[in-house]
Order: C-alpha cells, then sequence, then structure tokens
C-alpha cells in the first residue's frame, strides 16, 4: 500500500471592489510553463506531525508573505480525487496588502473567477470555484 503525501491550498482572496483571487505562477518551470500546475494558488506539502491549520499558515507565509487568518473549507471536489489528500483553505486579504513571494514562483495575478480557468487540471479550478462561493458567503 502506498502512503498518500497530504497537503494544503489556500484560496486568497480580496474585494478590490470586485472580488479578486491570488493565483501564483510556478518558477520552476520557467515563466512560459503552461501546463498543469502551472498557476495555482498558495499551498504545498504538509510535514510530518505538522497540523493541518499550521501547514497552510505556514505555506502561506513562505510562497507570498502574507500573515492571514486561514479558514479551513470542506471541499467535496478535493475529496473526491483518488490518490490526492488536500485540506482546503480560504484567506481575506486587504486590497492593499503586499505580495512577496519565495523562489518557487515568478510571479503573481490577483484575477477574477473566470481566471481560475487556467488552473489545471480542471478539477482544481473547480475546487477553486466552489470554496470561493463558500468563504465569500460567510
Amino acid at each position: 500500500m502506498t502512503e498518500t503525501s497530504s497537503g494544503v491550498a489556500i484560496v486568497v482572496w480580496r474585494r478590490q471592489p470586485d472580488l479578486e483571487i491570488l493565483l501564483l505562477h510556478r518558477s520552476v518551470f520557467g515563466e512560459q510553463f503552461d501546463g498543469d500546475w502551472a498557476w495555482t494558488t498558495p499551498g504545498g506539502g504538509r510535514q510530518a506531525g505538522e497540523p493541518v491549520a499550521a501547514t497552510a499558515a505556514r505555506e502561506l507565509l513562505e510562497e507570498t508573505g502574507l500573515r492571514l487568518t486561514c479558514i479551513a473549507v470542506p471541499s467535496r471536489i478535493a475529496a473526491a480525487q483518488p490518490g490526492i489528500d488536500v485540506d482546503v483553505f480560504t484567506a481575506e486579504a486587504d486590497a492593499d496588502q503586499r505580495i512577496c513571494l519565495s523562489d518557487e514562483h515568478d510571479r503573481y495575478e490577483w484575477v477574477r473567477a473566470a481566471g481560475l480557468r487556467r488552473c489545471r487540471p480542471a478539477w482544481v479550478h473547480e475546487m477553486y470555484l466552489e470554496v470561493l462561493e463558500l468563504a465569500t458567503r460567510l
């Protein structure tokens, strides 16, 4: 039996005045990279024994420099993915929040919900939309 590694995804959003979501572009493949997982929300792997909420806060800080409250949001789409163990969080940013990228990413963009379609595979952008809808209702 193979062990599934677990991780987190954090959907960071703001209103300026329209709803926007923070996407990061992976630098390890170069700035023209356009394949699966090129554009993602902040997130990453959970360290052994690390609480899931601590993973979300750590990954958000490491990848963006942001210290925000990460709120766990259940995702039926994430739960339905075979072989993938991901906990999803949301975090609301102020309109003028400064982003400081790690070396893992070469750029970022604030996009409207339609811009999430660039996140692949398809279940990923569907999960982001699902979580965003739940988060913005709170």
